[in-house]
């Protein structure tokens, strides 16, 4: 148990869980701020808490190249900070929307089920024409039977696609070797 969190308590992966952690919590508040003002909450405008792990990302980034790596960062260990955060922050989120919805207010994920039908039905001309009305009838039949626990793997999705660009250009621009070895 002891080497699992030696493991663990390594600066490569301590602070990029705990940013993440933070930054899981933060979308969490972000996403009850849109609840609490009215806004769907599971709706498109939801994706701009994506700037809140940019913003932790690079701040992470800065941190460990800064403190850690003594001015230096590989190209690898600033990948390493920005996906291991990017999870972590994806997975906490999820759980605790997953748990909001299913614990204290169903009403948020019927009417993200009733938006995902209308945005369905409005796009059912072009579905049809581009695809076939088969394969309308199976995407209306997925949104009908849509439980809370697509929330999770969802979240991860998304915000796994959304970090790729971001990620790479965060690592390549605080990225700085010692070349000394090549002279």
């Amino acid at each position: 148990m002891k080497s699992i969190l030696n493991y663990f308590g390594h600066p490569l992966l301590k602070f990029p869980l705990l940013a993440g952690l933070a930054t899981g919590v933060l979308c969490f508040l972000y996403f009850l701020g849109l609840y609490a003002i009215g806004v769907p909450a599971l709706g498109n405008i939801r994706v701009l808490d994506y700037g809140i792990h940019i913003i932790v990302m690079i701040a992470t980034v800065w941190y460990y190249r800064k403190h850690i790596g003594q001015g230096r960062l590989h190209l690898w260990e600033g990948l390493t900070i920005g996906y291991v955060l990017n999870t972590i922050a994806a997975l906490v989120t999820g759980w605790l929307i997953y748990l909001f919805v299913t614990q204290i207010d169903p009403g948020v994920f019927a009417e993200y089920v009733t938006n995902s039908k209308k945005l369905l039905l409005e796009g059912k001309k072009q579905i049809t024409d581009q695809f076939g009305p088969e394969t309308f009838a199976q995407q209306w039949e997925k949104v009908s039977t849509m439980q809370p626990g697509v929330l999770l793997p969802d979240e991860l999705t998304k915000k796994t696609a959304l970090a790729v660009l971001p990620v790479l250009i965060i690592s390549l621009i605080f990225r700085k070797q010692d070349y000394s070895i090549m002279q």
